[in-house]
C-alpha cells in the first residue's frame, strides 16, 4: 500500500502549495491514500469548512488536527458532519470535545486504514495520556488483522516524546509521524518492529518566515518581548513537506519510508518510484 502524509499546511501558501503539487504526486506515487495536517491551514490558525474543503479537492483523503483544533469556532460543528476530519483522541471523557481522535477509512481498492490523531502533553495543552489513548486503539483495531495500515499522528513539541511515541507504537502501527514543530527532520526510518518514522514531517507553507509566519512579529517578540499583533502566515511560495510510505499487504508494516519536498525554498526531495497506472 501506498501512503503519504503531509504536514502542517499554513495559511493560503500552504493550501496553495498543496493545491498546486498534490494532485501530481497522487499520480506520480501511486498514493492510495493522503492524509494531511490541517491545524494551521485558516490563516494559521484552526481550520474552516471551507479551507477543509480546498484540501480535500486538492487530494486530501483526511485531514488531522492538533492543539489549535477550535481555533475557529465553526471547527466543533464542521467535526461531528465531517467524518474525515480527526482531531486529538485523548481530549478527557469529560472535556465533551467534539468529534472523534480515531477513524477507519476504507480506500477505493478496499483496504482498511486506521488514523490516528494525539496530542502530547510536554510543553502543550494539559490533555489526558497520549500513550494510554493509542494503546487502547491499537488493541481495538489491530494491525494485520483490522486495519491494512494505521497511521499516528503524534502532534508534539518535545523531540522526546514523539520519538517515545513512535518506539511504543513500533509494530503496531505503519506509521508514526510528528508535527506541530513545522520543521522537516532528518531521521525518516523504519523502526526495528517495522514502524516507519519521523520525528517531524515538516510544513507545507512559506519557508522564508518563521515556521511559516511573518518574520516581524515573531522577530519583534523575540527581541523586545512586546507584542505588536497576532502572527500572520507567510504569502510567499510554499514548500510542500512530507512523508512517503509503502507497506507490506500481508502485516501492514513499512517496507520504505522516504520524505518529501517540493516546491518553494528547501531543495527538492521526491521518492523515485517504478511507473504506477494512474488510480
Amino acid at each position: 500500500m501506498r501512503l503519504a502524509f503531509f504536514g502542517d499546511v499554513v495559511g493560503r501558501a500552504g493550501r496553495d502549495g498543496l493545491a498546486e503539487h498534490l494532485p501530481g504526486l497522487r499520480r506520480r506515487l501511486g498514493l492510495e491514500f493522503v492524509i494531511v495536517n490541517a491545524e494551521n491551514a485558516a490563516a494559521g490558525f484552526g481550520i474552516t469548512e471551507s479551507t477543509a474543503k480546498e484540501l480535500f479537492e486538492a487530494g486530501a483523503d483526511a485531514l488531522t488536527l492538533g492543539n489549535h483544533s477550535w481555533d475557529q469556532k465553526e471547527a466543533l460543528t464542521y467535526i461531528v458532519r465531517e467524518p474525515r476530519l480527526i482531531r486529538p483522541l485523548n481530549y478527557s471523557a469529560f472535556s465533551d470535545a467534539p468529534g472523534r481522535g480515531a477513524q477507519l477509512f476504507e480506500t477505493p481498492g478496499g483496504k482498511q486504514i486506521l488514523v490516528i490523531n494525539l496530542l502530547g502533553r510536554v510543553h502543550m495543552d494539559s490533555l489526558d495520556d497520549p500513550f494510554a489513548a493509542v494503546d487502547k486503539e491499537l488493541e481495538a483495531c489491530p494491525l494485520g488483522a483490522v486495519a491494512d495500515a494505521i497511521v499516528v499522528d503524534i502532534h508534539a513539541e518535545a523531540t522526546s516524546e514523539k520519538m517515545a511515541m513512535g518506539h511504543f507504537c513500533d509494530g503496531r502501527a505503519s506509521l508514526v509521524v510528528g508535527t506541530h514543530t513545522h520543521v522537516p527532520t532528518a531521521d525518516c526510518q523504519i523502526l526495528t518492529g517495522g514502524t516507519a518514522y519521523q520525528t517531524d514531517a515538516g510544513a507545507c507553507a512559506d519557508y522564508d518566515s518563521v515556521i511559516g509566519n511573518q518574520k516581524e512579529e515573531p522577530l519583534r517578540r523575540f527581541t523586545t518581548r512586546i507584542s505588536g499583533g497576532r502572527y500572520k502566515p507567510a504569502e510567499g511560495p510554499a514548500t510542500v513537506c512530507g512523508v512517503y510510505v509503502e507497506t507490506d499487504n500481508s502485516t501492514g508494516l513499512a517496507r520504505r519510508v522516504e520524505p518529501i519536498r517540493l516546491g518553494g525554498r528547501l531543495s527538492e526531495t521526491v521518492p523515485a518510484v517504478e511507473a504506477v497506472a494512474v488510480r
